[in-house]
């Protein structure tokens, strides 16, 4: 096995294991709503219910802050190492959860913490593996190498919407609600121990080890990154704002918008989401490819203001409730993320030096998707709830988008850069 695809795979597959336990929650949305959270208004419940999905978001920047000053003190693998088993163990208790028929409002109240327990892990993992691969990556290939992360994050989210395509798909209604819906949580703690084991076979990342044996380590990574790279921090919360936005919309919320709001049969929206995670998932390293050949901030551009342009009339696509429409609206929403997400790994990487880029990189990245990632799904739900107007959540993918375009204008390209 090549030394690159060794580096792949060990950056990749504990990302692969933690972002399907963080998905599940979210993809099986309309069940923990009516478990956790009964009202006899749907809409409420899932506002509730998106709500504690929002919650574990808020714990990302604490999270980066942790995890960002364990990778630039202690080294990635650690981080990466310890941010497995943090994951795997609350997902494994949501599986054996009480619900509110049981336990009344204790329910809720044990799901937010485990949901908190969460967002504090993926606040350090995913960007822990996109500095590790960045920094493992050969020359001129950064753009293609660092584009496998959001890959191994995709696939984990497939693998998320694959388990409920087929647990809702199978079982009856009953079923799933009594005891089906527990069985993919209940897989975290092997998840957990799987991606434990290989996190510990990791090689630690080249520039941590040039940084280290220069004795350059800083003593408080996180502190100097707040003081001395504040405007690479807001670059990055910009740039992350339409990532958060584009994602957990259009792959996470919208099999609940399909089943909740247009009466799509909740089976079918997962294969859909399946279908179109898998083209992305695919697309990306091409792109993260492309943008070693002709630049990170060209796609970067064509990714932001495909999807200002496309986002109202690919919803108005996905309200023809039919199989073949809603999946040619998800099939274009893939294509345009996929151009946007496949170089912004390395540039992410790119805008920090390696004595704090951890650390930068974390805080950036995880108070983007806190403030403007877990949110969309409630605040789509929210903005539906509140105007009656079925599109109303693509204008919020609008404004995100045209805000990350702004940003990418005033990038300065970087893929020919050495890192620092």
């Amino acid at each position: 096995m090549s030394s690159l695809r060794k580096t792949l795979i060990a950056g990749m597959v504990g990302n692969v294991m933690e972002w399907y336990d963080f998905a599940l929650f979210g993809y099986f949305a309309p069940v923990i709503a009516r478990l956790f959270f009964p009202s006899e208004d749907h809409l409420v419940s899932l506002v509730n219910t998106f709500g504690v999905f929002a919650a574990g978001f808020l714990m990302r920047p604490l999270g980066a802050a942790v995890f960002g000053h364990v990778g630039d003190t202690m080294g990635r693998k650690k981080a990466l190492a310890a941010s497995v088993i943090l994951m795997a163990v609350p997902t494994f208790l949501i599986g054996v959860l009480p619900t509110y028929q049981e336990v009344g409002v204790m329910a809720p109240t044990l799901l937010t913490l485990c949901r908190l327990l969460q967002g504090l892990s993926v606040g350090g993992e995913y960007t822990g593996s996109i500095t590790f691969l960045v920094e493992s990556a050969p020359a001129g290939r950064r753009g293609y190498v660092g584009s496998w992360t959001p890959f191994s994050a995709c696939a984990g989210i497939l693998l998320g919407s694959g388990v409920g395509a087929l647990f809702t798909s199978d079982l009856s209604p009953e079923a799933l609600y009594a005891w089906g819906w527990r069985l993919p949580f209940l897989c975290g703690i092997i998840v957990g121990g799987v991606g434990l084991y290989l996190r510990t076979k990791i090689a630690e990342s080249p520039d941590f080890e040039s940084v280290r044996t220069s004795g350059e380590i800083a003593a408080s990574p996180v502190r100097e990154a707040l003081t001395h790279r504040r405007r690479e921090i807001l670059t990055a919360v910009g740039l992350n704002w339409l990532n958060g936005t584009a994602f957990y919309t259009i792959f996470v919320y919208l099999t609940t918008y399909l089943a909740s709001i247009l009466k799509f049969p909740l089976g079918s929206a997962l294969i859909i989401n399946t279908i179109s995670m898998t083209v992305l998932a695919a697309l990306m390293p091409v792109m993260g490819a492309l943008s070693d050949k002709v630049g990170r901030k060209p796609l970067l551009l064509a990714g932001s203001l495909g999807l200002a342009l496309m986002s109202y009339p690919l919803f108005r696509l996905l309200v023809h409730d039919t199989f073949g429409f809603i999946l040619a609206g998800q099939l274009m929403f893939a294509l345009l993320v996929s151009i946007y997400f496949g170089p912004l790994p390395a540039v992410l990487v790119e805008l920090f030096p390696a004595r704090e880029r951890c650390s930068g990189l974390s805080i950036g990245y995880n108070l983007a998707l806190a403030l403007f990632g877990g949110s969309a799904p409630l605040v789509a739900t929210y903005l539906i709830k509140e105007t009656g107007n079925i599109l109303s959540p693509s204008f919020y993918l609008i404004v995100s988008a045209l805000v990350s375009f702004v940003v990418a204008l005033r990038l300065r390209e970087s893929f020919r850069a050495v890192l620092k």
